[in-house]
């Protein structure tokens, strides 16, 4: 598994592309390091890409990824977040499901595009 943090060209949102299976430790490394790249520029926008990679955490290290990791301070709570996922990949539905239920800004598709364009929306 690896990931890369970048940002977009014209510099409005931080991307996140992760290869191979996603867990817990893993996910919250990479939103630590997004997030505070995204604190120095200024940008509380991140497309989470998935296309390349699926969840193969339990519901238990879902849950407490999303209850207690994400709640550690280096993490904007205000942040809008788009997973971009591929098609017929249900793996990351729960952590989505999970973050909407504690009032998160995530939301998952299929179409980069559509992913994009609802991501400069928030």
């Amino acid at each position: 598994m690896s990931y890369t943090v970048t940002v977009s060209e014209k510099q409005d949102y931080i991307i996140v592309k992760v290869i191979g299976n996603i867990s817990r430790v893993l996910a919250i490394t990479y939103n630590l390091e997004a997030h505070a790249l995204g604190r120095q520029l200024g940008i509380s926008r991140f497309l989470l890409d998935f296309t390349e990679c699926r969840n193969t955490d339990t519901v238990l290290r879902n849950y407490k990824y999303v209850n207690e990791d994400m709640h550690d301070p280096g993490i904007n709570q205000q942040a809008c977040t788009v997973m971009l996922v591929s098609p017929g990949d249900h793996s990351h539905d729960f952590i989505e499901a999970l973050f909407r239920s504690n009032g998160g800004d995530v939301t998952l598709f299929n179409d980069r595009d559509l992913a994009v364009r609802a991501l400069l929306q928030c």
